[in-house]
């Protein structure tokens, strides 16, 4: 097979091929032949040689020979003018399946191109007094190669190691021309040579195969560094296609599974604690050790008691969880990686103190309840706990700050004094751990009355059969019972947010005798009562009523006249004609 510059070397050929014809003797005329000097086609596809004698050599016949690897010719086939019309036929296929062809027009025809196809192929025309000429095609036959395949290395490779180890192994099958493998890192390409180094070198193995086409296996070496065990690899096929272009088929990424030493140890605590590494008693605890070697080595946990080692736990994953700390288990804990081939001055043990923060339940010096006399001396409370670190105490009514500290002095006792006290106690460099207690202050007296303003207000004084509503609240302790002078009272119920007052209410009529006497609410407990009346002033009598009192007074009139005359009559009863009617005569 010529290589791909046979066309630039075959017009010397032609050149040099007419000059002998022209020189020939016996040449009465000049024939000459245009064949296409190189065929490029893709395997599978049609190939159709052409071969066109130039000028006009009367009758001629046309051969195709084929020319094998060591230079010999082969009669492929030929045709031969007759008339106006070129008759051919195949002489020999030698066993191509499917069989050469030629066409009506002589061109030599390949179905489905095969890599075995790629040779010269020698057109000869002979035209007797015209001569004989011939040229040469070369055929090309390209192949995509199969995807490219990849084995990694999945052994642990160590970097300890000081020559190139074995990578991969990369393989790009049936293609043609032999394709070209590279290697990459990371996605750059690794310039290793073909020879052997201890930084890297890579071996290539082509292969024929009985298809012809071409395999190529590269094997890649390297001397690995720690950097590596995070690097992506993958190789790439590289091939030829017609008209110069090219193609790349990429294999898979992998990565490297490498054996390295612990060069630093990490050890730490892995629960909600504080930067100063307080943790809360009562909580889960978990320790981390973590070395940078690899694979994972052994880890082992313990703690100092007396500068003896306390041999905890072992185990390939470099945690150990303390359930439920307690106050008693705050200390110093190391964990120590076995990794035999660390250097030497490489520190595989770590040691932390483990600080665990505990609050003890508060304690007051009184209890749920204290009771104090209105207007009573001045009284303290005490707040106490033990914690660690030192806890802050602080107290507060309603969520109002009152003191900071463990006493809460309290003096000028009135009934607002009254309520729920908190005692807090917080560890600011520790979230979360606080503790409350709370007691219940009381504060007998006397009631205290507060009468409210009649609903509707009326402007200008009160008429008979005016709707009112009165309400009368008080507080105290015992909490005090609100009574009425009247029925029809409300039981007595708590003011929302009233701070220990209690109302009640009274709806009524206002009348005469109401404006005179007024309305009494009156508030008691054992410690005494207090009463408010509620004045109405004048109260003016209704137009409608003073009408009906008239006519009242009329109607009784008019019932004494009629009794008067009955009167009357009956003492002139025995007397003739007395109160008899229809008599005539005098009386």
């Amino acid at each position: 097979m010529e290589p791909p510059d046979a066309a630039a070397r075959s017009a010397p050929h032609l050149l040099w091929l007419a000059l002998v014809l022209a020189a020939h003797p016996g040449a009465r005329a000049q024939v000459r032949v245009s064949v296409p000097p190189l065929v490029e086609v893709m395997r599978g596809e049609l190939v159709t040689l052409d071969c066109a004698p130039l000028g006009n050599p009367g009758h001629f016949v046309l051969e195709w020979f084929l020319t094998d690897r060591s230079g010999t010719r082969h009669h492929l086939a030929s045709a031969e003018t007759q008339g106006s019309e070129l008759r051919g036929r195949v002489h020999d296929s030698r066993g191509r399946s499917p069989p050469y062809h030629l066409d009506s027009q002589g061109r030599l025809v390949l179905a489905e191109a095969q890599v075995g196809d790629e040779r010269d192929y020698v057109c000869v025309v002979r035209a007797e007094a015209a001569g004989t000429a011939e040229a040469t095609a070369s055929l090309r036959v390209f192949a995509k190669p199969e995807a490219t395949e990849v084995s990694p290395n999945n052994g642990i490779l160590s970097v300890i190691e000081e020559s190139a180890q074995e990578i991969a192994t990369c393989k790009s099958q049936n293609g043609n021309p032999a394709p070209q493998i590279t290697w990459y890192r990371n996605g750059q390409r690794l310039e290793v040579p073909m020879e052997m180094n201890p930084e890297g070198y890579m071996t290539s193995r082509t292969v024929r195969e009985a298809s012809g086409l071409l395999s190529l296996t590269s094997t890649l070496y390297l001397r690995l560094q720690k950097a590596d065990r995070d690097a992506s690899f993958y190789c790439a096929a590289h091939y030829s296609l017609p008209s110069g272009k090219q193609g790349r088929l990429d294999s898979p990424t992998f990565h490297l599974t490498l054996h390295y030493p612990t060069e630093h140890v990490q050890f730490w605590v892995d629960s909600p604690s504080t930067t100063e590494g307080w943790v809360r008693e009562g909580d889960a605890v978990q320790l981390l050790c973590q070395g940078d070697g690899s694979p994972s080595p052994e880890y082992t946990f313990f703690r100092l008691q007396d500068k003896q080692e306390e041999v905890l736990n072992t185990n390939l994953q470099g945690n150990w969880t303390l359930a439920g700390a307690s106050r008693s288990q705050s200390g110093i804990y190391g964990c120590r990686v076995e990794d035999y081939d660390a250097a030497e001055d490489v520190q595989l043990t770590k040691t932390l103190e483990l600080r665990v923060a505990y609050l003890d339940p508060l304690e007051l010096s009184v209890g749920e309840e204290l009771s104090v006399h209105l207007n009573s001396s001045r009284t303290a409370v005490t707040c106490s706990t033990q914690g660690l670190p030192a806890p802050t105490l602080r107290w507060t009514k309603d969520s109002v700050p009152l003191a900071d500290g463990p006493t809460l002095p309290l003096s000028s006792f009135t009934f607002d004094s009254a309520g729920t006290y908190v005692c807090e106690a917080s560890v600011p460099t520790v979230p979360l751990l606080s503790r409350t207690r709370s007691f219940r202050l009381l504060v007998q007296g006397s009631p205290e009355l507060r009468a409210g303003e009649m609903e509707p207000k009326v402007e200008g004084g009160w008429t008979e059969g005016d709707e009112v509503k009165l309400i009368c609240s008080a507080r105290g302790h015992p909490e005090p019972q609100l009574t009425w002078n009247q029925l029809g009272g409300s039981p007595a119920e708590p003011v929302p947010g009233g701070k220990g007052w209690v109302s009640s209410s009274l709806t009524l009529r206002v009348t005469s005798a109401l404006g005179r006497e007024g309305v009494s609410c009156e508030a008691a407990n054992s410690q005494g009562k207090v009463s408010h009346v509620f004045h109405f002033g004048t109260v003016a009598p209704q137009t409608a009523q003073a009408g009906v009192a008239v006519m009242a007074v009329a109607v009784s009139v008019g019932l004494l006249l009629l009794v008067v005359a009955a009167f009357y009559c009956m003492r002139r009863k025995g007397r003739p004609g007395c109160c008899r009617r229809g008599e005539k005569g005098a009386p």
